[in-house]
């Protein structure tokens, strides 16, 4: 087969690309380490500011009472009159403190739902959910208002951090879904100009325990 001085030409580039390999350009920039600095606060205080910016509403208390009261009188605030709340646990801890029994609630009805997490990740203000969670897809997503009841050893500083506690935690079985969900829903796609609640819930609010044991 005859081959044209044009191939022939290319064909000796790419033998001689192949025996004389070119090393990278960059070989520190294929993802081995961060390219963040350290946490400088604590991440308590880190993930309170990044949420806060992203337009989350940051509630921090000190055990399951003052959480409940604080959340009672949002609730009132707000007038709302319809809670979903799907977690087994979260609902326990809700009637224990009074708050009421909203498991007979319709999340399509509902003015507000409540769930649980399985992270935070204090550099970038963000909650990690996954389809593990007994609140399931699609909680945190259709109610209008968000409400995520977390704790202070569930924050992580990032994004990697994060997924490796996932990691060590399913092993083999990692949840099919894994959601960082990063303040209110909100796009600018038409017209350049911001809207909120779009495709998920206009508002967002964190309430961080201190301690899980109270």
């Amino acid at each position: 087969m005859n081959i044209s001085p044009a191939k022939e030409n290319i064909l000796k580039k790419i033998r001689q690309a192949l025996s004389d390999s070119t090393p990278l350009p960059f070989p520190h920039s294929e993802g081995n380490s961060s390219v963040y600095q350290a946490a400088t606060q604590e991440p308590e205080i880190e993930f309170a500011e990044r949420f806060s910016q992203l337009q989350g509403k940051f509630v921090f208390c000190v055990n399951h009472t003052e959480m409940v009261g604080q959340l009672k009188n949002l609730v009132a605030h707000m007038q709302w009159k319809h809670i979903f709340c799907k977690e087994k646990n979260l609902q326990k801890i809700l009637s224990e403190h009074q708050f009421g029994d909203y498991s007979d609630q319709s999340l399509a009805d509902c003015d507000a739902a409540i769930t649980s997490c399985e992270l935070l990740i204090a550099r970038t203000g963000s909650i990690v959910m996954s389809s593990s969670q007994e609140s399931g897809r699609t909680t945190s997503i259709y109610a209008p208002v968000h409400i995520c009841i977390a704790y202070t050893n569930q924050l992580v500083y990032d994004i990697r951090d994060g997924l490796q506690q996932l990691k060590e935690k399913y092993q083999q079985n990692l949840p099919s879904l894994i959601t960082f969900a990063t303040g209110p829903s909100r796009t600018a796609d038409i017209e350049k100009t911001l809207v909120v609640g779009v495709h998920g819930p206009r508002e967002v609010y964190l309430f961080l325990v201190d301690s899980p044991q109270q």
